[in-house]
Order: structure tokens, then sequence, then C-alpha cells
């Protein structure tokens, strides 16, 4: 498969690589030179759970994170 460079750098990826590689809007992609070639590597996205985690700080208790959701019960 071929794709041209448009005038301002950008490429098409051709749509049957983005779909057996998963890439969708959104996706980031790393690029490195590799012995003068072009790679390009899909970034992980991060996990949801990861994200947040440790977002509350330390010191707190559970019941009591808990119990603040839960309006005071």
């Amino acid at each position: 498969m071929k794709a041209t460079v448009a005038e301002r750098g950008q490429v098409t990826i051709p749509k049957a690589i983005r779909e057996r590689l998963g890439i969708k809007p959104g996706t980031t992609l790393e690029f490195r030179e590799e012995a003068g070639k072009l790679v390009a590597t899909k970034v992980p996205s991060a996990d949801p759970v990861e994200r947040v985690y440790g977002c509350l700080g330390k010191g707190l208790v559970t019941d009591k994170i808990m119990a603040a959701l839960r309006g005071g019960r």
C-alpha cells in the first residue's frame, strides 16, 4: 500500500491498516526513525482506573469516602 505526503506533511493511513491495527480517531501514534525508515507505534491508552488511582490522597478511610458519596449516611 502507498500513501502520498500532502503539502502540510499529512499522510492518510490506508483503511485496511487502520482497521487491522484498531487505529481510530483520537488514537495517539508515536513516530521514530529506524535505519532510514519511519516507524509509527500505537501508544496504549491509559487505563481509566490508573488515571484516577491515588487522586483522593492519603489518610482517607474508605468508610468515610463511601459515606460522603452516599450523602453522609
